[in-house]
């Protein structure tokens, strides 16, 4: 079946606008700004973004639409065919950052992806001339806590486990290993935040099913974080608690400029670079050998909730 990439571009925009308006009634003060640009290779995108609101110390949420005439090397070491190929890409991509140290920090991100490669003989013994479309959808959603809660790790892992619970029973338990393989800082050997979701270069459902697990994911990702901002938003903090939360957004800021596949193949195919940046908080900070006292709430975060568990079958 030929990909719908009409229908692919009228859900993602819609998820723009409903996942934008979620989250400016939850702030309660807040308003995006919306950033329209165009690529000069080809396509374009909005850029949202929300800055100093009440609850929202900086959320951006991006929707874009790009194309071009060779694919970069993070979309190709995997896949040595499909080098020099056109390409099309369609996506939204969301990171938000609280204010308030119990709240988390969370990331979204559905996208589509197209392009041609040679058809295969028969015999699958060589490739033909003929070149035939290839596509493929992938995203998911993550997040990263800096006082863990047990409830509210429960509630985000079973959201996502209903949320593609319809599409088979393995799905959840691969999809949440990924997303515990992927969301991992190899130079520190630990885990970015307590997952969710994650999934690449998924196309084994067909396209119709396919696109359907995307939206399912998408339209889960208010659900799943909505009300663990709405219970945490004020919780009175100490002056110690945030710069706690702006020493664990370190890590964050580095999974994203050493690991992020998405953060690298934006930057290599001459994507816009303020959208592609527009994950990194506003404030952060790095202290050299850091180590959270024993016993405590931030040695907490690490002892329990950055190691991969199966909350969603927990009871709390």
């Amino acid at each position: 079946m030929t990909p719908d990439l009409a229908a692919v571009k009228t859900y993602l925009l819609s998820l723009q606008d409903k996942i934008c308006a979620g989250l400016e009634a939850e702030d309660g003060s807040g308003r995006f700004e919306e950033d329209n640009w165009t690529r000069p290779e080809g396509g374009g995108g909005r850029t949202r973004l929300l800055a100093n609101g009440s609850v929202f110390e900086k959320a951006g949420v991006a929707f874009s639409h790009v194309r071009g005439s060779k694919l970069p090397p993070s979309a190709t070491a995997h896949r040595p065919e499909l080098a020099g190929k056109n390409w099309e890409a369609l996506g939204v991509s969301l990171v938000l950052h609280p204010r308030n140290p119990h709240a988390p920090t969370s990331h979204a991100n559905v996208r589509f992806f197209t392009t041609v490669a040679p058809a295969i003989t028969a015999q699958e013994s060589r490739r033909s001339s003929t070149e035939v479309p290839v596509w493929w959808f992938g995203g998911g959603f993550d997040l990263t806590p800096y006082y863990g809660y047990e409830e509210d790790a429960v509630h985000w892992h079973r959201t996502a486990r209903d949320a593609v619970s319809p599409f088979g029973e393995s799905v959840y338990p691969r999809l949440k290993k990924n997303c515990d393989d992927y969301f991992f800082l190899k130079h520190r050997a630990e885990p970015r935040g307590i997952g969710g979701l994650f999934y690449d270069d998924f196309n084994e459902l067909g396209f119709d099913r396919s696109f359907a697990l995307t939206r399912a994911v998408g339209d889960a990702f208010l659900p799943a974080l909505l009300p663990i901002i709405s219970s945490r938003k004020s919780t009175p903090f100490t002056d110690r608690e945030r710069q706690w939360q702006l020493y664990r957004r370190g890590r964050y800021v580095e999974f994203n400029l050493v690991w992020d596949r998405g953060t690298l193949f934006g930057l290599q195919s001459g994507g816009r670079t303020e959208s592609i940046l527009m994950s990194l908080p506003p404030l952060v900070r790095w202290d050299y050998g850091f180590t959270p006292a024993p016993g405590s709430a931030e040695a907490r975060l690490h002892e329990i909730f950055l190691k991969p568990r199966d909350w969603a079958a927990e009871n709390v």
